[in-house]
């Protein structure tokens, strides 16, 4: 497990103890304990790029027939927040809604990548919460406005690296204060992750640090001012977010 920290000027990668840090890069072989620095969003991308009904739950669910390919949409990177950060609900929306999400963590930038070498330019998995206002998404229909407001991208706590976690099944959950709201597993996705990395690799360059958030199971729904959302991934860790005016 590793994650994103500060220390005094220094923004640095380091790996995730119980309560210390080792730090790699600049800081490489440098030993913090875990609460005297700062704990940043694990990413820092170029870009998020997101995928709409993946999971073959969810398009049971909706009564929706399963797509021919990949629906990629992207998030922009100010858009992200960390674990513990606010959720700001935006005044011009009166709906949103949380879904959570398995998020990939590109670590080599890479084109026209095959499915059978994904694995060699994933640098590790996080948990995601592609946060939407489902009334302005509506309104607009298409998904850029509603997706992109600032804090609508939570992220973290941490990444796990392969050794950690099996992406190909993995249990994924929802909770919103404390009630479960979203159960699955990533056995469920209808393009697994290879494929996404194929068929996005082939449009667009991906860039390290950039973010693949891969598509939410069923069950997502309204959040309020003063609700706590967490997302919880198995291997990874829980993502915890309260919602703010």
């Amino acid at each position: 497990m590793f994650g994103r920290f500060k220390y005094k000027n220094e923004v640095f990668y380091g790996d995730v103890g119980k309560e210390y840090v080792t730090g790699r890069g600049e800081c490489d072989g440098l030993i913090f304990k875990l609460s005297d620095i700062e704990v940043l969003p694990p990413v820092n991308p170029s870009k998020i790029i997101c995928v709409g009904l993946n999971y073959q739950d969810h398009a049971n669910e909706l009564g929706l027939d399963i797509p021919d390919k990949p629906i990629i949409f992207l998030k922009p990177s100010s858009s992200i927040i960390g674990n513990c950060d606010k959720i700001v609900h935006p005044k011009t929306s009166n709906h949103i809604e949380y879904e959570a999400e398995l998020g990939v963590f590109i670590g080599k930038k890479c084109k026209h990548i095959k499915a059978d070498n994904a694995n060699n330019v994933i640098a590790g998995y996080t948990c995601f919460n592609d946060v939407t206002a489902r009334d302005l998404q509506k309104q607009d229909r298409q998904w850029t406005r509603a997706k992109s407001f600032d804090t609508f991208a939570p992220v973290g706590p941490f990444i796990a690296t392969a050794d950690e976690i099996n992406p190909h099944n993995a249990n994924i959950k929802c909770r919103l204060n404390g009630k479960t709201c979203q159960n699955s597993n990533t056995s469920n996705l209808i393009f697994d992750i290879p494929h996404l990395i194929e068929f996005i690799s082939d449009i667009m360059t991906l860039q390290p640090g950039d973010v693949i958030a891969t598509g939410t199971p069923p069950g997502v729904g309204k959040i309020h001012s003063g609700d706590i959302v967490e997302i919880e991934i198995e291997g990874i860790g829980t993502l915890s977010n309260e919602v703010v005016k």
